[in-house]
């Protein structure tokens, strides 16, 4: 039986033999396997399809696809190879880079259709793969290869499952998805903005969404004092040496904002806090008493991603980042990365995020040259790194690939409320960098001995964890985090005065609290409602007659009247602990 992952593939292939029936003219270009389905890239010269066209596009697979019975492999040379695609220069360009040294090509033929592949299919696609098991979902633009300075094409995207019940749940995931969509939930709570005159990817945080980027910073910093971290500032713009040092140069660069050159030297904007933060331990003598030494920023950082992968605060090019290294003996570096780990955890369950995994990424054995250190450096890392993983208790997983070019890497995977996942932070223990900017410290025995680094980031970018607790909590925040958390209503104008003394009262007491007077009360109800408020008070003559406050709950329904003191200690209590 064929690995979903093939029988994805396979559909990828069966998308462009459909494709090609419709429109014959379309240019094929790639189509691989993703993580819940596939998709395939096309050039339409004439008409180019649209998701209205997606329903019988699909069809058309489900016609074609009785007769894919076995998949046949052949080679051709170059030659040969481009003579099949004649009028088609991205399998041209393909071929080029398959050829080079000499070698044949690869072609895969089931039914009718023939394609330049690598392998990895279905053997019989009409009996592995279940006509209702998968799905065609949405066209996206795609620049080829990714760049885009080259010509966009139409990407088609389907998703696929090994049964058509898994394919229904993941559907009804993506339609609950799409109401938690940050995007639109931060534009209705007037939380975030993009401005094209300012820059792509670069977010505005509106009042309402710098108090939650307030509120979760000082959360961090308060956490991170309680856990003896120590708080640095460095600053935004370098001399390019620094990341020669680091080795980011030359292999970063693509993804850094232009050098500016200042007094004959060319500075770069910061992509990343490690180097500072090193040249800060360095700044002083250290010895083996001081050690650890635990360094924490909100960063700012910079980065030139590419803008076709742009998407709200998911993926932006200015963050700030819940950054932090620390400097340790070697012998003491597990212990140390098992307590990171654990500090992620806490406030994952603060946050009620209840599942969650990590994801270790290694070398990849098909790339060694890209990596860089002492064999032995990584060999120690990637162990002791496991068995950091392994002592915390907390589920993970290995991947022999996307490490960074200095050491492995270890993501956070959390799942929303709906099962959507997120990376939310990248931890590693570094063996390369220490030697690398010369750090040391001096040790028992009065020898000069190199600390071994952990990079950690719990809470990520602002930015991105921030559209992640958007899409968690659909915009209904804890209280402690919502911008607004109390919105008095009076019923009539005779009981402003007294919205108003509550207003103070709140507000004395650490509660952020509004006062609506405008429309009607019906209506204004209704909006708090639809801003997901944790608690609106309704004042009439009874209220202000017995100094209470009449309660609606966002998730606890009407409460009913309660006595103003008992109010305000409850939420003051609820905000404190941050419950």
């Amino acid at each position: 039986m064929a690995s979903l992952e093939d029988k994805r593939h396979t559909l990828a292939h069966l998308l462009a033999a459909s494709v090609l029936e419709l429109y014959p003219d379309a240019k094929r270009t790639i189509g691989p396997a993703i993580d819940d389905g596939f998709y395939f890239d096309f050039e339409f010269p004439t008409h180019k399809p649209t998701e209205a066209d997606l329903e019988r596009i699909e069809e058309t697979m489900r016609d074609i696809l009785p007769a894919w019975t076995e998949f046949t492999r052949s080679e051709l040379s170059a030659e040969d190879a481009k003579a099949e695609y004649k009028d088609n220069p991205y399998k041209q360009e393909l071929i080029d880079e398959f050829t080079k040294d000499g070698q044949k090509v690869s072609f895969y033929k089931s039914g009718t259709y023939s394609d330049l592949c690598r392998g990895g299919h279905s053997d019989n696609p009409a009996k592995d793969i279940a006509p209702d098991s998968f799905t065609l979902s949405r066209i996206a633009g795609a620049y080829w290869r990714g760049d885009e300075k080259n010509i966009m094409l139409t990407r088609v995207y389907g998703l696929a499952f090994e049964t058509k019940e898994v394919l229904d749940a993941h559907l009804l995931m993506l339609e609950e998805a799409k109401k938690r969509d940050h995007r639109e939930i931060g534009e209705r709570l007037d939380l975030f903005h993009f401005d094209e005159s300012i820059g792509k990817g670069l977010p505005i945080w509106l009042p309402k969404g710098n108090i939650i980027k307030e509120e979760l910073e000082a959360w961090a910093k308060e956490t991170e004092r309680q856990w003896d971290y120590e708080r640095v500032t460095t600053p935004i713009i370098t001399k390019e040496d620094l990341f020669y040092t680091s080795g980011h140069l030359p292999l970063y660069k693509d993804s850094m904002y232009a050098p500016i050159q200042i007094e004959d030297a060319n500075y770069y904007i910061k992509p990343m806090n490690c180097p500072f933060h090193h040249r800060a331990f360095a700044a002083r003598p250290k010895s083996y008493r001081d050690l650890p030494v635990r360094y924490a920023e909100y960063g700012w950082c910079h980065r030139y991603e590419d803008s076709g992968s742009l998407f709200g605060l998911m993926r932006v090019r200015g963050m700030q980042m819940n950054d932090a290294h620390i400097y340790i003996q070697k012998e003491d570096a597990v212990e140390e990365f098992v307590r990171v780990i654990k500090l992620h955890e806490y406030y994952y369950k603060a946050l009620g995020i209840e599942n969650y995994e990590m994801e270790l990424a290694l070398r990849d054995p098909a790339k060694m040259d890209k990596y860089h250190g002492d064999e032995e450096d990584w060999i120690d890392a990637e162990r002791m790194t496991i068995e950091a993983m392994e002592k915390s208790g907390v589920p993970f997983k290995i991947v022999n690939e996307g490490a960074a070019f200095y050491g492995p890497k270890m993501d956070f995977q959390i799942y929303s409320s709906i099962g959507r996942s997120f990376t939310a932070s990248t931890n590693q223990l570094d063996l390369f960098m220490g030697k690398r900017f010369g750090l040391e410290y001096t040790d028992k025995d009065g020898t000069k001995k190199t600390p071994a680094i952990i990079h950690r980031a719990p809470l990520g970018t602002h930015e991105r964890f921030i559209g992640f607790l958007i899409e968690h909590f659909a915009g209904a925040f804890p209280t402690w985090l919502s911008p607004v958390q109390v919105r008095v209503l009076p019923v009539s104008e005779k009981h402003a005065d007294y919205a108003a003394s509550l207003r103070t009262t709140l507000k004395d007491a650490g509660v952020r609290v509004d006062v609506d007077a405008n429309e009607s009360l019906g209506k204004r109800i209704r909006a708090a409602k639809q801003e997901k408020l944790p608690y609106v008070l309704v004042v009439g003559d009874k209220e202000v007659e017995s100094n209470q406050v009449s309660v609606e709950s966002r998730d606890r329904g009407q409460e009913g009247a309660v006595a103003l003191s008992e109010f305000v200690q409850r939420v003051s209590q609820e905000i404190k602990d941050r419950i």
